[in-house]
């Protein structure tokens, strides 16, 4: 990653569009996250102000993110004070990865006020702050920084607005040659190495400073070449890259670094080793770099109880399983119990309290004329006898039970493993309701507080794609989903898919006639999400909605159909990309 000094000049440039705009609407999806939803005279733009404390940044965005429906604190705010104002000025503090977003609205009495957003990039310390510029009072944050934390800068209401500490570098802008030259290594290995270039100059990453090098020499890592470098050819490479800064001449690219390392730049980058792939905008760029990886890692944080609570129940009935199928052995031997009871009674007179086992006539078994029957020294004969009675009764009545028991464990394996698949693919919103099908189940405890009703939505989300012969294909990503999207939105005449006897999503092809090619995408959609999304050949059936029924007492999502057909599908995700989608509340 190269979130730094020139990447915000960029983004900050790219946001004057927004400038003049008036703010329509604001929410809050992940903790980290903002989106502000924006219209200027180049049309509606979403903004994505991102805190997250591994994938930081601010840019236009495309991708679609759930509205909780009950706003948390810091997004209520950013309502109150920002929402129907217009964004007077997108500003970068110097080099540094700070951004100031200063939004003019008219408040409940009439009066104009102006307020400051400051979106700090900083990895772990970032954070989003809405502040009075006027008197520099904190109205809050989105991450809060108490007193006991630092003691340097609070974040937190009431509290005066301190920025980071200041780093005392040069502006890389507005250098010249003879600082340069005065800054430069006097010699050494120190000279032969980028690493300076970051520690003298504001905003510069290290991919920055090895690009200066690499264009002056080639390589970005000198060693211990001879003889040592030049400053002035260092200047040259220097400032012609700055100069593409000044001039605002960006040309987003991504690619692999000369240790094969993912990375992106707002400038060409030259030392690029392999592909590379440049974009309109850094917006399109860091969208591209960020956008997936960010996703999973929120859905990754937001699932990692739930992972390990499933993966403890999956542990505890797979243990069950074992545990019965050891009880299961001991039951088939109760015919032998029995047997050894009959043998003791004829001959009690012949067995004595403390011996430890008996030699007898087996008239059971034709071939094996005598049976040794291990005794309880602690018992009498009659009483051993007795014993072997109850232990065959035990185990001829626990039989039953235990088939029972068995089958419903594994059902229970079953629903656990198909709920760790739907949380491999999940994103925010689906998260949601696998928790709340949990809650309802039984699982999990409702942590809500008492008195205080969660507002829910009546449908659960739906996840919509358009088939290339424009037909609608809906799927249900969690068991609430596809509950939903069978048993009450499809009609009788629709086509339900599913893969054959692998966990998986539902999938409905909402109409009565379409072609192959639907049908297709559909079964693409199908393997897809499911647990076979790695294999080839995945075996997928689909029968009209009116062959599919949910059992009495069955699980969320689980059905059984007949009139099937299968066809064979490969899952690919080129497939899956190239088909329109959009997340929509049933």
């Amino acid at each position: 990653m190269a979130l730094d000094g020139i990447v915000t000049r960029a983004i900050v440039h790219e946001l004057q569009a927004v400038v003049g705009g008036r703010i329509n609407k604001i929410h809050q999806p992940s903790p980290n996250d903002i989106i502000i939803h924006t219209r200027a005279s180049g049309g509606n733009r979403r903004l994505l102000l991102s805190a997250n404390p591994t994938y930081p940044r601010v840019q236009f965005t495309e991708e679609s993110f759930p509205n909780p429906l009950e706003a948390p604190m810091f997004c209520m705010l950013l309502r109150k004070h920002c929402e129907g104002g217009v964004i007077e000025a997108v500003a970068q503090v110097g080099m540094e990865r700070i951004i100031h977003l200063d939004v003019r609205q008219r408040d409940e009495l009439g009066d104009v006020s102006l307020k400051r957003l400051v979106v700090e990039l900083m990895g772990r310390h970032s954070n989003i702050i809405l502040l009075d510029p006027a008197t520099g009072a904190q109205l809050d944050g989105i991450h809060h920084v108490t007193p006991a934390i630092s003691g340097y800068r609070v974040v937190m209401p009431g509290f005066t607005y301190t920025e980071p500490p200041q780093q005392h570098k040069l502006n890389p802008l507005y250098a010249d040659q003879a600082q340069f030259t005065e800054a430069f290594p006097a010699a050494g290995e120190e000279s032969r190495k980028p690493g300076w270039l970051v520690g003298t100059f504001s905003g510069l990453s290290p991919l920055i400073a090895e690009e200066v090098y690499f264009r002056a020499f080639g390589e970005s890592d000198l060693g211990l070449r001879d003889p040592e470098p030049d400053p002035e050819q260092v200047w040259n490479a220097f400032d012609g890259l700055m100069e593409e800064v000044r001039k605002h001449h960006y040309a987003p690219v991504t690619g692999e670094n000369t240790k094969g390392k993912s990375v992106f730049s707002a400038v060409p980058l030259t030392l690029i080793q392999g592909e590379s792939r440049t974009y309109a905008s850094i917006s399109e760029c860091m969208e591209e770099y960020f956008g997936e990886k960010a996703l999973r890692d929120t859905v990754k944080q937001k699932t990692s109880d739930l992972l390990r609570f499933l993966q403890n129940e999956r542990n505890k009935n797979i243990k069950k399983v074992s545990n019965l199928e050891h009880d299961l052995e001991e039951a088939e031997d109760a015919e032998r119990y029995r047997i050894w009871g009959e043998l003791l009674l004829p001959s009690l007179h012949t067995i004595k309290k403390g011996d430890r086992s008996v030699e007898l006539v087996n008239y059971y078994d034709e071939e094996q004329k005598t049976e040794t029957v291990p005794l309880d020294p602690l018992l009498t004969p009659s009483e051993n006898a007795q014993r072997y009675f109850k232990k065959y009764n035990k185990f001829k009545n626990s039989l039953a039970v235990i088939d029972e028991q068995m089958a419903k464990t594994r059902e229970e394996i079953a629903y656990i493993e198909e709920l760790l698949q739907q949380l491999s693919y999940a994103t925010l919103s689906d998260v949601d309701e696998i928790r709340d099908e949990l809650i309802q189940q039984g699982y999990l405890r409702d942590r809500g507080k008492k008195g205080k009703k969660k507002k829910k939505s009546p449908h659960p989300t739906l996840h919509v794609y358009t088939s290339s012969e424009g037909i609608e294909l809906v799927v249900g990503k969690n068991n609430l989903q596809n509950e939903y999207v069978t048993n009450r939105l499809a009609g009788p005449n629709d086509t339900w898919l599913h893969t054959k006897d692998i966990p998986g999503s539902h999938v409905v092809i909402r109409s009565s006639s379409y072609g192959e090619s639907t049908l297709n995408e559909a079964a693409q959609l199908a393997a897809y999400f499911s647990q076979a999304k790695e294999s080839s050949s995945v075996p997928v059936d689909y029968t009209l909605i009116r062959h599919v029924r949910k059992p009495s007492g069955a699980k969320p999502g689980f059905v059984i159909y007949d009139h099937q057909r299968t066809l064979f599908v490969t899952p690919d995700e080129r497939v899956i990309k190239s088909l329109p989608s959009s997340v929509k509340n049933g």
